[in-house]
C-alpha cells in the first residue's frame, strides 16, 4: 500500500526500542534532570483523521490576509504583481522542481540552459557584462556586493544610503560585523540620498557606495551624480535595483555601476506570504572572477553542438576554502526559472508596458490619495510604483491599517517602524494589477478610516 506519509504503529515503536536496548521512550530522556522536564500533556487536540485535519488546516489558512482575499497596496520589498499562469506550469515539471545546483553539471543540460538564460536576461536588464546563477534574495546579494567591493579595493568602509531597504541594511551590518567592515549611513533629502552628505561620507578608505534604484521610498536616485562622487574616490558603485523598473529606467550599467544586485520577486515570483524569493547579482567584466556563487557558461562539445557548463567554481569555499571569496555555493534555481519564464513570455515590449502601467497607476493613486483632507504626498522626487503618504497629524498608521484590513485592503507600510522621523507616514505600493476602481475604493476607505 502506498502511503502519503509514513505511519507509526505500536509494533514499529516496540521494534525500535528493542533494537536500541531500552524499554520505553522515557528512557531516552534519562539524562535530562527531572526538575526541568515538562510534566503533563501538551495543550493540543486528539489525533485527527485526514479529512478532519485538512478541514482544520484550511480554516487556519483562511485566516491569512493575502492577495487573493484582500486588495493590496502594501509593497516595501514584496509586491502583488501579475504572475502569468505559464510560469507555474513550467516550474511544476518534475525535471525542474526537483532540481538542485548541479554538482555533476554536464548531465544537467536543461537546468544549465535555464540558468544561462536567466544570466543573459539579467545582463540585458541591468546593462552589465556578467551575471551569476542567482542568489538567495536581494538583501543577501547586497551584503555580498559589499564584501566583494572590500576585497577588490582592499578597503574597509562601506557607505550606504538610508534609503536602502532597512532589512537589507540589517543584513549588511550583520555581515560587516564578522568581516571587520565599517558601515557609514547617509541620510536623505526629499526622499533621495543627500548628495552633500554623501560627498562628506566618501573618503580614501571607502570601498563602495550602496544605493537602491528606485529606493525604499519608491523615489528614483540620481545615479549619474552618485557615480561621479563614488568613482572620484576610486570606490565601487553598488546599485540594488528593482528589475521590473529597469524596463523603463536607464540601466545602472550605462550609468556607471560596478555591481548591480536586487530581488527578482517582481519577475513572476509569487509573494508566498513572505518568500522565498530570488536574488540576482551582476558585475562589470573586470570583477567577473570575484563574483560569488555560480556562473553557467556556453560552450560546444566535441561534436560542435552547443552545450553548457559551470565555470569559475574554484572561487568557492567547497573547492578552495582558503581562497574563497564568498560562502555562497548554491542558488535559487527554481525561482530564477520563474524570472526567466516571465521575461521570455513578456518580452521587451511587455516588460516596458508593465513598467509603464506601474508608473501611471501609482501616480494616479498619489494624486487621488493626496487630495484627501489632511493627507499629502511626502516627497516631490520622481517615483516608480511606490510613494510616501503623510497622514494627518496624530494619525497612527498601524491603527489605520487595522481599519483598512476590515474593509478588505492591505494598507501601506508604517515607515515609523524604521524611520522615527517618518512617524505618521505610510509607504503605498501600486502595481499593474490595481484597477482605477480599486484605487478609488481604497481612497474612499482611507478617508473613512481617518
Amino acid at each position: 500500500m502506498k502511503h502519503r506519509y509514513l505511519p507509526m504503529t505500536e509494533q514499529d515503536r516496540s521494534e525500535m526500542l528493542a533494537e536500541i536496548g531500552i524499554q520505553s521512550v522515557e528512557e531516552l530522556f534519562a539524562d535530562i534532570p527531572e526538575a526541568v522536564r515538562y510534566k503533563g500533556r501538551l495543550p493540543m487536540s486528539e489525533a485527527l483523521d485526514e479529512y478532519a485535519l485538512l478541514r482544520h488546516m484550511k480554516r487556519l489558512s483562511d485566516k491569512n490576509a493575502d492577495f487573493d482575499s484582500h486588495i493590496s497596496f502594501l509593497g516595501a520589498g514584496l509586491y502583488d504583481h501579475h504572475v502569468p499562469v505559464v510560469i507555474n506550469h513550467v516550474i511544476s515539471r518534475s525535471e525542474f522542481y526537483t532540481a538542485y545546483t548541479p554538482y555533476q553539471p554536464e548531465i544537467s543540460q536543461g537546468e544549465l540552459q535555464a540558468i544561462f538564460e536567466f544570466q543573459s536576461y539579467i545582463c540585458e536588464l541591468t546593462g552589465m557584462k556578467v551575471a551569476n546563477a542567482s542568489m538567495y534574495d536581494g538583501a543577501t546579494a547586497l551584503s555580498e556586493a559589499a564584501v566583494l567591493a572590500s576585497g577588490a579595493t582592499k578597503r574597509k568602509k562601506i557607505v550606504v544610503s538610508s534609503a536602502v531597504h532597512p532589512e537589507a541594511r540589517q543584513v549588511l551590518k550583520t555581515s560587516a560585523a564578522g568581516l571587520g567592515l565599517e558601515i557609514a549611513e547617509v541620510g536623505c533629502t526629499d526622499g533621495v540620498t543627500d548628495l552633500a552628505l554623501l560627498a562628506q561620507a566618501i573618503d580614501g578608505d571607502t570601498a563602495a557606495v550602496l544605493v537602491q534604484y528606485p529606493n525604499f521610498f519608491g523615489c528614483i536616485e540620481n545615479l549619474a551624480a552618485i557615480e561621479k562622487l563614488t568613482h572620484d574616490a576610486k570606490a565601487l558603485l553598488v546599485v540594488s535595483a528593482n528589475p521590473l523598473a529597469l524596463g523603463v529606467l536607464e540601466t545602472p550599467g550605462k550609468l556607471g555601476a560596478d555591481i548591480v544586485v536586487g530581488d527578482a520577486q517582481p519577475l513572476g515570483i509569487n509573494a508566498s506570504l513572505g518568500g522565498p524569493t530570488c536574488g540576482y547579482f551582476a558585475v562589470a567584466e573586470h570583477l567577473m572572477r570575484r563574483i560569488p556563487g555560480r556562473i553557467v557558461g556556453q560552450t560546444v562539445d566535441r561534436s560542435g553542438k552547443r552545450g553548457f557548463v559551470l565555470t569559475l567554481q574554484a572561487r568557492e569555499q567547497h573547492i578552495r576554502r582558503e581562497k574563497a571569496t564568498s560562502n555562497i555555493c548554491s542558488n535559487q534555481a527554481l525561482l530564477a526559472l520563474c524570472a526567466s519564464v516571465y521575461l521570455s513570455v513578456m518580452g521587451k515590449e511587455g516588460v516596458r508596458e508593465v513598467g509603464g502601467l506601474n508608473i501611471r497607476k501609482s501616480h494616479y493613486a498619489a494624486a487621488r490619495l493626496g487630495a484627501i483632507q489632511g493627507v499629502k504626498v511626502a516627497f516631490g522626487s520622481p517615483f516608480f510604483n511606490e510613494f510616501v503618504l503623510k497622514l494627518p497629524e496624530g494619525s497612527d498608521p498601524g491603527a489605520v491599517n487595522a481599519k483598512l484590513l476590515k474593509e478588505g485592503f492591505l494598507g501601506g507600510y508604517d515607515l515609523g517602524k524604521d524611520y522615527p522621523e517618518l512617524a505618521g507616514h505610510m509607504l503605498i505600493a501600486v502595481t499593474e494589477k490595481r484597477s482605477k476602481s480599486e484605487i478609488d475604493e481604497f481612497a474612499s476607505a482611507l478617508e473613512g478610516c481617518l
